[in-house]
């Protein structure tokens, strides 16, 4: 809980310190903050909501699991960012075999932390 509270805050300073930073984007497309990102991330690496590292190896992550693929290169196996969040949503929709937990039908994650891990994913 410590290191988690400590990256927490780290995380958050570097932020603020970062002020109104986005990250680059393509021509025509939503420009994404760094915090958005960084949310994103805490979300993904927290026990308590994300968990993505449950099952999922990720780049800055501790003990990953190997159930799921290999969170890498993610924008060219996703260029559309809407199946990716639908993916993340329920994915039993595109598989229905799967045993990837659907985050925002049974609402272990509102919409909005949703929309920060699918930014948080896309930028590995």
């Amino acid at each position: 809980m410590r290191r988690v509270a400590r990256f927490v805050a780290v995380t958050s300073a570097a932020v603020a310190g970062l002020g109104i930073a986005v990250l680059p984007s393509p021509v025509g497309a939503e420009e994404v903050s760094v915090s958005t990102v960084a949310e994103g991330k805490v979300i993904a690496f927290d026990r308590t909501r994300g968990h993505c590292l449950a099952c999922h190896e990720i780049a800055g992550g501790r003990l990953p699991g190997n159930v799921g693929p290999a969170l890498v290169a993610i924008k060219a196996r996703y260029p559309d960012k809407s199946k990716l969040r639908a993916l993340i949503y329920d994915a039993r929709i595109i598989n229905p075999n799967t045993i990837m937990p659907p985050f925002g039908r049974n609402n272990l994650l509102v919409d909005e932390e949703i929309d920060k891990v699918v930014e948080f994913v896309l930028s590995l």
